[in-house]
């Protein structure tokens, strides 16, 4: 059940404590790809992982602006502190976990909310308001994973799948020619820049002509995958606390 498209009525009648949210962030993808990408693709694989469980899911509203001030020197990005982002997540869980849905996967598009997130789940599940995990597709796509730059191979191909009109095509080049090979100025393990725009000039991490829609389709199926394989996992799990030892 998509509560955009529900009634009230809808959700009372609803059978089931298990509900996912998609967060993602608004935030520059290069010259090829809009802002909206995490977001397209927290939904789209939020979606995929639902529509693969023999259950009935809540699925709300995707949370569109995120922990995103790395970005910030690229015109349109939105960000919130980590502290307004953890406490929106949370209160949104809380609201789900009222009326009664309170086995919660938060399903994340993007790298800059993952900490908060873990943070967010384990709060909420130890002061026992709801079970919450975040499930970041990203990583759970095999040997893929290893690839993940920004507005790199792994976003361009899903877009290219998804919603492939939104892909500037006659921008590649240009988001070829200022890219950055990999994520950030590494010294001692130590990553020296804390902006995007400090190590690549115009956004884009990794080679985006390496992610055609074919790689796209086989992203989404083991992100799907993997998703379901978390709900199931999670509809099941005990979540009472652990007594003190």
């Amino acid at each position: 059940m998509n509560l955009r498209d529900a009634t009230w009525t809808d959700v009372r009648d609803c059978e089931t404590d298990l509900a996912v949210v998609p967060v993602g962030s608004t935030e520059q993808h290069g010259p090829h790809a809009p802002l909206g990408t995490d977001v397209i693709a927290a939904e789209a694989v939020a979606d995929a992982g639902i529509a693969r469980v023999n259950r009935e899911v809540v699925r709300a509203p995707a949370i569109p602006v995120g922990v995103a001030e790395e970005h910030r020197q690229f015109p349109g990005t939105m960000w919130v502190s980590d502290e307004t982002f953890r406490r929106y997540v949370r209160e949104a869980v809380e609201s789900l976990a009222y009326h009664g849905f309170d086995r919660v996967v938060l399903v994340n598009g993007h790298g800059g909310n993952v900490d908060a997130l873990r943070e967010v789940g384990g709060r909420v599940t130890r002061d026992g308001e709801a079970y919450a995990v975040p499930f970041t597709w990203f990583e759970a796509v095999g040997e893929h994973s290893a690839e993940m730059g920004h507005g790199g191979p792994l976003e361009t191909a899903l877009l290219r799948h998804c919603e492939p009109e939104l892909v500037r095509e006659d921008r590649m080049d240009e988001a070829q020619a200022g890219r950055a090979d990999g994520w950030g100025e590494w010294v001692s393990h130590t990553n020296l820049a804390y902006d995007s725009a400090a190590f690549s000039e115009n956004g884009v991490v990794g080679d985006p002509d390496a992610g055609d829609e074919r790689r796209g389709k086989e992203l989404l199926e083991r992100a799907g995958d993997a998703l379901a394989r978390l709900l199931e996992a999670v509809a099941e799990r005990d979540v009472s606390r652990p007594e003190r030892r």
